[in-house]
């Protein structure tokens, strides 16, 4: 619990730091901030033993980068065609990841994707807004799924 804590204030340290422009002149405040976001990430995300694979970590990443390059390609291509060629769609996706963190990790990426949103999320189904539904939205979070999987070191 106390190296969770730690962490935690640390990371909320380094946000300050990089939101205060490495300014010494705004600690007071600072302080205050990081001791309430401590707080509140431990009562919003309890402290609980995550272990992260090395191998997952790298079979994540390797997903993001690729998939991001692909989709931002693909989008700027969409985009080049005008409107009329796009078609907008909402898609619903059941879910197998445990809630909590890699719920989170999933939808949070999904929206960093280009040409989906995550919209909405009600017990295992999530509710993705898509910039074309001819994409293959579902392939592509599945298998964003099995990455976060193996990132936690679990398998789907």
């Amino acid at each position: 619990m106390i190296g969770s804590i730690v962490r935690r204030a640390l990371l909320f340290a380094g946000l300050w730091w990089v939101l205060a422009e490495g300014r010494h002149d705004g600690w007071l405040l600072g302080g205050v901030a990081v001791m309430a976001a401590t707080w509140a990430s431990l009562r919003l995300w309890p402290a609980a033993p995550m272990t992260l694979r090395f191998a997952g970590l790298l079979g994540f990443l390797h997903f993001f980068i690729v998939n991001s390059l692909r989709g931002g390609i693909q989008v700027a291509g969409m985009a080049l065609r005008g409107r009329a060629a796009l078609r907008p769609a909402l898609i619903e996706l059941t879910i197998t990841l445990p809630a909590g963190g890699e719920r989170v990790l999933l939808v949070n990426t999904l929206g960093l994707m280009p040409g989906s949103v995550g919209v909405d999320f009600h017990g295992t189904t999530l509710r993705l807004h898509v910039i074309d539904e001819r994409l293959p939205v579902i392939a592509e979070a599945r298998a964003l799924e099995t990455a976060i999987a193996g990132l936690f070191g679990r398998s789907t």
